[in-house]
């Protein structure tokens, strides 16, 4: 009984411990090489296999959009957005707890981060290249989408600046691009170890290309200390920013149901609730497939789950708050466009949004199951289907009943409209799949450095060398100092 008190206690700051079992600076080494230098399980090889078949979908999905146009969705008219725009804002929402993880908490000095947020960027960097996908598409003329960009032509056409889908191009764009310098700079000092371990050429290569020449010198970790800091500055505003700018792309229109200043704080919420979930999925699977238990322990899960709560608690007040505001503002056309979401014919769509998004996250007021494996497993995937659903609530219901009742419509999806978000997650996965296979999930550097070993005087009693006063008849006599009268 001791020993696991022991186990479960930071003998520094008396706190639970980030990693059980003590497993020392070498044991997380061989934990966290070991999914990257062993044989993959058959069961790699069989996820691998099914995110390719839809990422297959994909590219299938595209290619017939391209040849044949966007009729092959079922956007109508009045609808004209449909599911291509909720699931770009879908996956932009997903990538923001990989920042949230790596970026605002470092800066808060949150040391059980170090665990999950490898992965959690990893994610980030996937989810924003399916977003990415979405505008690139959804006018079925990618080839002329030379016509958006800042270049003289004979036709004088110039991008609008003041539209909002512009702002989404540069906050997106630079939304990737921070995360991916963010990504590999945490990457470097744990692609020199895997450098280090190769055992052959091609690796060795490889992974040395890509440390570009770290041998851990006291120069090195300076620099790439100050890097890391200056890059989680750069990162925390477009937490906030980027999907700020996503929410103007309604919150800009004169559009009952989508001109609100709510949209904003609203729609970060829900990116940092969404992406937390999702976050929660894939580490459930992780851990147990890469046997990471002692480096993903429920200690994690109860600090991510207190973050889904305390992000799902302030969606439902926003929910609330759409409400309110469209009985005060006295505009009868508000009025109608909440209460249609919530009564008329896609009412399943939105109370599915409030059990999913408000009522399944209560869960965790109980401290019991902010540890349960299944229960935060199957409540995640809850949260992932209600924010989708919250997405194409704002969208479609907003639309589909205009001013005027002779042009209302009911949107349904086609088979390509399916095919194409499933395709999405099949890019997702198998990026996701390659990753875990191929480079270190887990950040070795960072979770060294908040173990006990890392601090002076930090190790367990039992495992610090005994320490014995010198005997007098071993201690050699000092000379008397010149001058001594005693």
């Amino acid at each position: 009984m001791a020993r696991a008190v022991v186990d479960d206690i930071d003998p520094v700051e008396a706190r639970p411990a980030l990693v059980t079992g003590q497993p020392g600076f070498h044991g997380i080494t061989e934990a966290v090489a070991r999914p990257v230098e062993w044989t993959p399980p058959v069961g790699w090889y069989v996820s691998l296999g099914v995110s390719l078949c839809f990422l297959g979908l994909f590219g299938v999905s595209i290619a017939w959009l391209l040849w044949e146009g966007v009729g092959i969705w079922g956007n109508n008219q009045p609808v004209a957005w449909g599911w291509p725009i909720v699931n770009f804002v879908f996956w932009v929402g997903i990538g923001h707890a990989g920042t949230l993880i790596s970026a605002v908490l470092f800066l808060f000095r949150q040391k059980w981060r170090t665990s999950i947020n490898r992965a959690a960027e990893a994610m980030t960097l996937f989810a924003v290249a399916c977003a990415l996908t979405f505008p690139g598409i959804h006018t079925g003329r990618p080839w002329l989408d030379y016509w958006m960009m800042p270049v003289p032509n004979q036709m004088a056409m110039w991008p609008q600046f003041r539209s909002p889908l512009m702002w989404d191009v540069f906050a997106v764009s630079i939304y990737g691009l921070v995360s991916l310098l963010f990504w590999y700079v945490g990457l470097i000092p744990d692609l020199a170890t895997m450098r280090d371990r190769a055992t052959t050429r091609i690796r060795q290569m490889a992974y040395g290309l890509f440390a570009l020449g770290w041998r851990g010198s006291m120069r090195h970790w300076l620099h790439y200390e100050r890097a890391y800091l200056l890059l989680a500055g750069l990162a925390t505003p477009l937490v906030l920013s980027v999907h700020s700018v996503v929410s103007f792309d309604f919150a800009v229109a004169q559009l009952p149901g989508w001109h609100t200043t709510i949209f904003p704080p609203y729609f970060v919420a829900g990116a940092i609730f969404s992406g937390m979930a999702m976050v929660i999925t894939l580490m459930v699977v992780c851990r147990v497939v890469f046997k990471l238990e002692h480096l993903i322990t429920p200690l994690h899960f109860d600090r991510m789950a207190k973050l889904i709560l305390l992000t799902g608690t302030i969606v439902g007040y926003a929910y609330g708050t759409e409400f309110f505001v469209s009985w005060y503002s006295g505009n009868p056309f508000e009025r109608f466009t909440f209460l249609n979401r919530a009564l008329g014919p896609y009412a399943w769509a939105y109370w599915i949004m409030v059990s999913c998004n408000v009522l399944s996250p209560q869960v965790f007021w109980i401290k019991k199951a902010r540890t349960s494996i299944p229960v935060l497993f199957v409540s995640s995937i809850l949260v992932n289907i209600g924010m989708w659903f919250e997405r194409f609530v704002i969208v479609v219901t907003s639309l589909h009943r205009d001013f005027m009742p002779s042009s209302w419509g009911y949107f349904v999806p086609s088979f390509w409209d399916v095919a194409t978000l499933l395709g999405s997650f099949g890019l997702f996965f198998t990026l996701f799949t390659l990753f875990v296979r191929y480079l270190p999930m887990v950040a070795m550097s960072e979770l060294k450095g908040v173990q006990p070993e890392a601090h002076a005087g930090g190790l367990p009693p039992e495992a610090r060398p005994e320490r014995r006063a010198p005997s007098p008849a071993a201690s050699p006599a000092l000379p008397e100092p010149e001058g001594s009268t005693s």
